[in-house]
């Protein structure tokens, strides 16, 4: 037995806390409800005065919903009621702060709200896509098929941005790398260089790539606090940039058009996510405008946002979908005719799929050559930083090796 305490209220609308009892929630709430009090909050009172919670320790990632929402659709499947698979759920579930989430959906349950309302007051966790497929899963009775489908929506979407995060890990490490050798070098190395010129009078003929070496070295090690300082400040500045309309679709554009296979990755990307979305919508039966609307709000990327808002005005008009997507600079002609054909022959959710994943396989594929291409150039360009310093170092010695001789 444990003790818990509990918020309710009664018909009247009058609030009572107090503690009880029990061997689990559910048996706490079940007496409540005879006592014909609506409950508001169960907490175990010994781990409620226990637990600390770390920042950023429970943060709600995708595979956390993706298990919750394959666990609901389970239970709803066995047939145990919605309030009752919320119970379980926020019982089991490991995540706190989804667990806490759950108790608030469970309490706007019990008041009589829809699932799918309830979810909709945490936007931060259960995006507009989450939301819309349920309420289509709600309204045509098919909240089971629709749950399903987003644990398969949040699943491919967890396993893009994998993909994503492997393809920019090896650069991103390297390029650590370098700045950490290329820093302690001229912070370490470069200051006994300049000592032993300034002991053989070299210092007014050094050339030119000497100096401004150790020029760089002087500001690092004799303002490194400021270096500090801006290297923040710039960090802060630009992540308050890239969060603004302007910044954040120049930013997107830029991604699109980075190098080496870089901008290609965003590129798959985008259009995997949007088709893998527009087709997980119109299966589940959400009307076509909002399906072209949530898309649009939860593509990710500037320019496929373009893209749909020009479909939007399209099927307002009476047109069609393709030629917008056909006339957008981030969709190939492929996906043009697809979509075309897929409005022509009825079956556009089916070709929305297969887009999704054609492009979710060139994604990983294009993943692979862009680290068999990254590899040979980050090596030279690691290479040729250390080279660049060290030559400039040696230049000045050989000088006076011929003045010597």
């Amino acid at each position: 037995m444990s003790t818990y305490v509990f918020k309710a209220i009664d018909l009247g609308g009058t609030e009572s806390k107090g503690e009880v009892e029990a061997e689990s929630k559910q048996s706490v709430a079940d007496q409540l409800k005879g006592k014909g009090l609506i409950v508001l909050d169960i907490a175990d009172k010994s781990r409620a005065k226990k637990d600390i919670e770390l920042p950023g320790a429970n943060r709600i990632k995708l595979g956390d919903l993706s298990i919750m929402t394959r666990q609901l659709a389970t239970m709803v499947s066995s047939g145990m009621t919605i309030l009752r698979a919320l119970y379980v759920l926020e019982a089991q579930t490991e995540n706190k702060k989804l667990a806490e989430q759950l108790v608030a959906v469970r309490k706007d349950v019990e008041a009589g709200l829809p699932l799918s309302d309830a979810l909709a007051r945490h936007p931060k966790t259960f995006t507009p896509l989450y939301v819309a497929m349920l309420r289509a899963g709600e309204t045509g009775g098919m909240l089971e098929e629709s749950l399903l489908r987003i644990a398969d929506q949040l699943e491919k979407d967890e396993s893009l941005r994998r993909q994503v995060k492997s393809a920019m890990a090896y650069p991103i490490v390297i390029l650590v790398f370098a700045m950490a050798v290329m820093l302690g070098m001229i912070a370490f190395i470069v200051p006994v260089f300049a000592g032993v010129f300034e002991e053989l009078g070299a210092g007014s003929e050094m050339p030119a790539m000497t100096k401004f070496v150790m020029a760089i070295s002087g500001v690092v090690t004799g303002y490194w606090y400021l270096l500090i300082a801006g290297t923040i400040g710039g960090s802060f500045a630009f992540l308050k940039w890239k969060k603004t309309p302007k910044g954040r679709a120049l930013w997107q554009r830029f991604l699109l058009r980075v190098p080496f296979k870089i901008g290609d990755i965003f590129q798959k990307v985008a259009i995997a996510r949007w088709s893998r979305t527009f087709s997980s919508l119109m299966g589940a039966g959400v009307p076509l405008l909002q399906a072209i609307d949530i898309t649009s709000q939860t593509a990710g990327n500037i320019v496929v946002e373009e893209a749909m808002a020009s479909v939007m005005t399209s099927v307002k008009a009476g047109g069609t979908i393709a030629q917008p997507i056909m006339d957008s600079p981030i969709f190939p002609a492929m996906i043009g005719h697809m979509v075309k054909v897929g409005e022509e022959t009825g079956a556009l959710t089916t070709m929305l799929s297969k887009i999704g994943d054609f492009y979710e396989d060139q994604v990983a594929s294009t993943v692979k050559v862009l680290t068999s291409i990254l590899e040979p150039v980050m090596i030279v360009f690691v290479g040729g930083i250390v080279g660049f310093i060290v030559i400039s170092m040696y230049l000045p010695l050989f000088s006076i090796y011929d003045q010597i001789k």
